[in-house]
This record gives structure tokens, sequence and C-alpha cells, in this order.
């Protein structure tokens, strides 16, 4: 059996899993979360713990995969998950107005983006993006849309990266 499989998932006080024939629930104070269930992996909840076991040995990496949904699901409910963006650039500036995120990147126009359902878009400074959520997935995707609108690029760094995200520089053209 797969190793990841075999880690059990321990739920924490105030978060409800379900599950029927097509789909798995989760449900915490961050939100809820569903996934379609897979027929070759069955998920088992005894004294607030939950394991995952393929039913034959073709499913063995699906039963991983899904005992990594379903932690991921289980965390996000609980804490939820966060990624910091930062804004590097002369005059590059981002601000909130309701749902939506104004970023000022150079452009002659200012880039409105729209928070999708279940993401929460804050700037703690004008040069700091968070983007929260309960769905781990979807806080990386919305992140990585964000970041797709200017990346940094590599001769001064200028851009939108990742918090902590490292830019291989360019040496500038010699003459």
């Amino acid at each position: 059996m797969s190793r990841v499989a075999k880690k059990i998932i321990d739920l924490p006080k105030g978060v409800e899993f379900k599950q029927d024939e097509t789909a798995i629930t989760v449900k915490g104070p961050k939100g809820t979360l569903s996934m379609p269930a897979h027929a070759g992996v069955t998920v088992v909840q005894e004294d607030g713990k939950l394991s995952v076991a393929p039913v034959a040995i073709s499913n063995d990496a699906m039963a991983g995969t899904l005992r990594s949904l379903l932690a991921n699901m289980v965390s996000g409910v609980h804490e939820g998950y966060t990624r910091k963006l930062e804004l590097v650039g002369v005059g590059y500036r981002a601000s909130v107005a309701g749902k939506n995120l104004n970023l000022a990147l150079g452009f002659s126009h200012p880039v409105v983006i729209v928070a999708p359902e279940g993401i929460t878009l804050e700037t703690p400074s004008q040069t700091e993006v968070l983007v929260k959520g309960a769905d781990k997935q979807q806080v990386g995707e919305t992140a990585a849309k964000i970041r797709a609108v200017r990346p940094p690029e590599p001769y001064k760094g200028k851009g939108v990266r990742y918090a902590g995200e490292r830019i291989v520089m360019k040496e500038a053209k010699k003459a």
C-alpha cells in the first residue's frame, strides 16, 4: 500500500466528515469543501480519525492521492490557506474595493481582478496582497493569476512575485 495512504488524518474539533456514494464532504469553521468519491478507494472514519485504503492493489496510487486531497480539505476548513504576493517596482500599488483587487502595475490602465467565490483578497500594505481561502488549489490558482498579470522580469526584478520567491537576475548587455 502507498506510504502516503497509510498515514491517518486527524479530524480537529469542529470539523465534520460526510461521505456518500458520489461525494466526500468536509465541513468546518472556514467553510465547506466537497469532491467526488472514487470507487476504488474506501475512506473509514473512526474516533475522529480518517483512514484511506484501496479496494484493489491497482488503486494504490489513487488511495495516496485521495488521502492527500482529504488532508488538504481538512486543513483548509479548519485553518485555511494563505498565499502572499509582493509588488516590486516604482509606482506599483494594490488596493481592495469590495471583492475587487485593483492593481497599478505600470500599464496605461489599472488592472481589476475579481475574487472568485470562497477567496478573500487583502492588502496589508500597498505593495502586498494576501490571497486567503479554504481550498488550497483555488488559493494557489488565484495567486498564480494575479502573478501572471506582470510576472517578475529578469533584468530589474520588477513585477508581482510570491513572498520569498528568488528571481535569478540576468546581467545587462555590455557595450
